[in-house]
């Protein structure tokens, strides 16, 4: 089945973990084996090969480069035109694999309505993978003229944080409400029709940004507080006012976002008992909130930072994306509710939200 992943960190993984991923996702972990710099080492799950043979043919791809302020001990950059610059590098590969024909960006209806039917009619097995360009965490917006610099180039979304405090607004495990330049880059966003994407914001940063933001809003990789209990999920009443807002909500596939009590480094998904219907229950949970099928899709978020350690057992690359479909057919999903989840609900979102 045609399928659209919501949040993939490509860029990073190619440019910081060094991953040519024009190869299999099995000859990179061969190719990393004995490294140990990061803790996904020989343990990667994406790969354009993989894509392609999950059909997987439409992304959202990330640009991500945090500011960290000194003495902050999250990993980062000291300036913001330190973290613009690593995004441009990001924002080169994307261009580099473009020329190659491994990718297409897509910024209007148009190209993705031609996008979407090359993939869905065309028999030739080789067609590039359209991706629409998110930044996750503005940190890297040296100041609010940038916003437009990135529009041009051909950003669509943005996640004004990431982890900790930001510059623009404070994100995972940190608290506080926007400041006046968050207030502006929403502001920016709303008149050049950028996605907001609601991930990563902290409470208080949330409920600030559905009061000011008025245009489209998704949620690329987020799951649900009633399973997991921490700031990083939402809260029912969150996913009920992003219900109302027409969004779409990305389910993730990070372990610990799965289930409670996961002690990264230690726990297993095999002995915290995590395969892919954990990711069912919390699509299931969103759904019987919205009372459809409407608002949830896939946003994986695989190889974020994390690989095999971390996600569902029972998924060895992202090509078993295509798992998912049966197992909500078990649930009683039909094939209607199924096409909307793994690929209707952000089509729909996408050819509303894009001019």
């Amino acid at each position: 089945m045609f399928t659209i992943d919501a949040h993939l960190d490509l860029s990073m993984n190619a440019m910081e973990w060094n991953r040519d991923l024009r190869k299999t996702v099995f000859e990179l972990r061969e190719s990393e084996t004995g490294l140990h710099d990061k803790p996904d080492r020989a343990k990667g799950t994406v790969a354009f090969p993989e894509l392609r043979k999950g059909n997987v043919g439409l992304i959202v791809a990330t640009q991500i480069a945090r500011y960290v302020a000194p003495g902050n001990s999250l990993p980062g950059w000291h300036s913001a035109e330190q973290a613009w610059a690593q995004t441009q590098a990001q924002l080169a590969w994307y261009k580099a694999m473009e020329a190659c024909n491994e990718m297409k960006m897509i910024t209007t209806v148009g190209a993705l309505n031609e996008h979407v039917n090359l993939w869905m009619n065309d028999s030739n097995t080789y067609k590039p993978i359209g991706y629409i360009l998110s930044l996750e965490g503005a940190d890297s917006l040296v100041d609010i003229s940038y916003v437009e610099r990135a529009y041009n180039y051909g950003l669509r979304a943005i996640g004004p944080a990431h982890y900790g405090p930001g510059r623009y607004a404070n994100g995972t495990d940190a608290t506080g409400q926007l400041n006046e330049n968050g207030k502006a880059l929403l502001k920016e966003m709303d008149r050049l029709n950028i996605i907001l994407d609601a991930t990563h914001l902290c409470d208080d940063a949330f409920w600030d940004a559905m009061d000011l933001f008025h245009g489209n809003v998704w949620a690329s990789h987020n799951m649900c507080r009633k399973f997991v209990n921490h700031n990083r999920q939402y809260s029912d009443e969150q996913i009920k006012v992003l219900i109302e807002r027409n969004a779409v909500i990305g389910a993730a596939f990070d372990a610990w976002m799965l289930v409670p009590g996961w002690k990264r480094g230690i726990s297993t998904p095999e002995n915290m008992q995590c395969g892919l219907e954990k990711v069912i229950d919390n699509i299931d949970h969103i759904c019987q909130l919205a009372g459809n099928s409407l608002h949830v899709g896939i946003g994986s978020d695989l190889d974020g930072a994390f690989g095999k350690e971390q996600c569902p057992y029972d998924l060895e690359t992202i090509e078993d994306l295509n798992k998912i479909p049966a197992l909500l057919n078990q649930r009683g999903y039909s094939s209607k509710d199924v096409e909307n989840i793994m690929r209707g609900n952000w089509l729909r979102f996408l050819r509303n939200a894009l001019k």
